[in-house]
């Protein structure tokens, strides 16, 4: 696609590696974004900041991202800063950038993730942080949302619904992937257990693993070879492998650690289901990719869960291993009723929106 006044963006946000999270949405926008004619730099504030690429800028330090986003702001970027309710460093780097990039002469674009109860969010969860996500909110002249829900606890704030835009997280480029051949250790686990269950998941307290391995402790009482693959970063993962071994499930529970797209779908598509823990994480793709692809999905209840989810209590042991053994009591059944959801072309709305094209259908 020919454009005749490009844009410059520059990407505020986490960025693979590893390869989770909105960085995984942003990867895909730059692509898009680049293949229009535009030119996006990304500013990686993720875990791998420090670590130098030539897809994007890294971050040393605070004095070095306030030193970045003013260069970029400087030559004429406009910043796409990203944000959640969870966490007050987030929220005041964002606010930096967007202050940074207003100065400049800019008007930002803010996407918000997740869904419509977070820790600080909305305003009746924090007063305190509420006059901080006003002003946030208040700088953008566009603010990206995934739902209708979220978009309706924005408006709460005093800002104006017609600059807020739910784009929904997921899109049809989640889908595309090559099957590989998983891992020796993957596969031997997979020969060796059924059912295999599967899990996406960061060791920190919103994921609620310690109740995940107490359902697995309940389920393998009825269903002896059941295994779980627990998927992602391994980073703090110590408490939860030493849970594992001190309630004898070190042959059941496997941390895979942080699998490339074409293998953790590879791996999706050959266990019997998708087990979702967080509660502050919306409609989440990794659920709707499971779905399309035919997967079962029991996820923790969050008020945003799609059709064909099997929801149980968050933090429940018990009812999580009951939802379960009630899944693949009636696998076949639950497995031909799951509705594939709508995957549209989520990415080429953001990315139509972020450089201003006339007529974008997210606009």
């Amino acid at each position: 696609m020919s454009v005749t006044s490009p844009s410059k963006i520059l990407e505020i946000t986490s960025y693979p590696p590893p390869r989770a999270g909105w960085g995984v949405r942003v990867q895909y926008v730059k692509e898009q974004l680049e293949a229009m004619g535009h030119t996006c730099v990304v500013l990686n504030t993720g875990k791998s900041r420090k670590i130098k690429s030539d897809e994007y800028e890294t971050v040393e330090n605070g004095v070095d991202y306030v030193r970045k986003v003013m260069r970029f702001s400087r030559h004429r970027y406009t910043v796409h800063a990203h944000v959640n309710g969870d966490s007050p460093k987030g929220l005041v780097l964002t606010l930096l950038a967007e202050v940074i990039n207003f100065l400049c002469g800019r008007r930002c674009v803010l996407t918000f993730h997740a869904g419509p109860m977070q820790k600080y969010f909305p305003r009746e969860r924090s007063r305190m942080f509420a006059p901080v996500f006003r002003l946030v909110f208040l700088i953008p002249r566009k603010i990206v949302c995934n739902s209708e829900a979220v978009k309706a606890k924005i408006v709460s704030y005093g800002i104006d619904p017609d600059k807020i835009v739910p784009i929904p997280a997921f899109s049809r480029q989640y889908l595309q992937f090559h099957r590989v051949k998983l891992s020796d250790r993957l596969e031997d686990f997979i020969r060796d257990h059924d059912p295999v269950l599967s899990t996406y998941a960061f060791f920190r307290p919103e994921f609620y693993l310690e109740s995940l391995v107490d359902s697995m402790k309940l389920l393998v009482q009825r269903f002896p070879r059941l295994g779980l693959i627990v998927m992602g970063s391994d980073a703090g993962s110590e408490p939860i492998a030493e849970q594992i071994r001190s309630l004898g499930l070190q042959d059941h529970v496997l941390l895979a650690g942080d699998l490339p797209h074409d293998e953790f779908l590879s791996l999706l598509t050959s266990t019997r289901m998708y087990i979702r823990t967080p509660s502050k994480d919306g409609v989440c793709s990794s659920v709707l990719e499971a779905l399309s692809l035919s997967v079962p999905v029991v996820a923790s209840e969050n008020g945003t869960r799609p059709a064909g989810v099997v929801t149980f209590t968050p933090n429940d042991a018990e009812d999580l291993a009951a939802k379960v053994g009630d899944v693949l009591g009636a696998y076949d059944d639950v497995r031909r009723r799951i509705p594939r959801p709508e995957i549209r072309d989520t990415v080429l709305d953001e990315a139509l929106l972020l450089s201003g094209t006339p007529n974008a259908s997210a606009a």
